[in-house]
């Protein structure tokens, strides 16, 4: 119960924080993103743009990490797989997505559930910042699951 009323109570924070902050919040990170890089970014058709531009100067590196990280890949899940199958970790892969990349809907593809990810997407592109705050609220919703509810999530 206890859990619950603290899940209500951090998602009732991020919510305000998100609806007083969260436009402000996302333009001075857009700033902040685009002065570190150099990239200007408003909204996802940027993003695509950049990562274009990105694979067309760089296809070397890519290629390069492309073939790295399937035979890497491929030697964590056969030395690595048993335990990567546990419950627990599919949690903590779930949460760690969530926080770094629920703003892409990553998480939500990776517990099978596609059409909340392509949701996010769609989210993203129209307002970014609501889409970042649903991303944390399930990051934390992951957190206090118990993992009989997180098993009903998974697909």
């Amino acid at each position: 119960m206890l859990q619950k009323i603290i899940l209500a109570i951090a998602v009732f924070i991020i919510i305000l924080v998100a609806l007083t902050f969260g436009e402000s919040i996302a333009y001075e990170a857009f700033a902040w993103i685009s002065h570190i890089t150099g990239l200007v970014i408003h909204n996802f058709s940027d993003i695509y743009h950049a990562a274009k531009n990105y694979v067309s100067v760089h296809a070397g590196k890519v290629l390069v990490a492309l073939l790295l990280t399937v035979p890497i890949s491929l030697w964590i899940i056969k030395n690595k797989g048993d335990e990567l199958n546990k419950p627990t970790n599919h949690r903590k892969i779930a949460i760690v997505l969530a926080i770094f990349l629920g703003w892409l809907g990553a998480h939500r593809f990776y517990l099978g559930q596609i059409g909340w990810g392509v949701l996010y997407l769609i989210i993203f592109y129209f307002f970014a910042p609501l889409v970042i705050v649903l991303g944390l609220i399930d990051a934390i919703r992951y957190m206090f699951m118990s993992d009989e509810e997180f098993a009903l999530v998974r697909v």
